[in-house]
């Protein structure tokens, strides 16, 4: 083999170990939708879905939905995220949870100096706000933890 040859060969072995490396960060989007389903329900998913962890993807927002008796999943809910308490203001983003109950994205979230999370599910009972903003979308990293789980009607 020519020294070319052999550079040539090395170059591109580099770049696909590059490109299957990346697999695992923000490239690829990932966003949660009604029907699709998911795992570890309740668990933080940013304990894996991060810059250099086992989960596919780098999840800007994640967490997951109970019915109002907070001991089950609910699935298909919808989680808004808007600039004023209440689901006032403007909606930034909307986010669509899956059969599993769970809710996720690897799109780009601007908190901002904080965003308002509300949370409707799919029975016609209300929506649930979350009285203070955030800005990390973490979510089950404090609820199930330390305050309550998040739920809806």
């Amino acid at each position: 083999m020519k020294k070319t040859q052999i550079v040539l060969i090395a170059i591109v072995l580099f770049t696909l170990a590059m490109v299957q490396s990346c697999e695992k960060g923000n490239n690829a989007t990932r966003i949660s939708q009604n029907g699709g389903h998911s795992h570890n329900a309740g668990r933080n998913c940013m304990g894996c879905h991060y810059s250099g962890g086992e989960g596919s993807g780098w999840f800007n927002v994640a967490g997951t939905v109970y019915d109002n008796t907070k001991t089950t999943s609910y699935p298909n809910t919808t989680v808004y995220l808007s600039t004023l308490p209440n689901g006032r203001g403007t909606i930034v983003d909307t986010l669509y949870g899956d059969g599993s109950g769970n809710f996720y994205t690897t799109a780009s979230i601007n908190f901002g100096t904080g965003l308002y999370p509300s949370v409707a599910g799919t029975n016609g009972g209300g929506v649930s706000h979350m009285s203070t903003s955030i800005t990390t979308g973490a979510c089950n990293s404090c609820h199930g933890v330390s305050t309550d789980k998040l739920w809806a009607n």
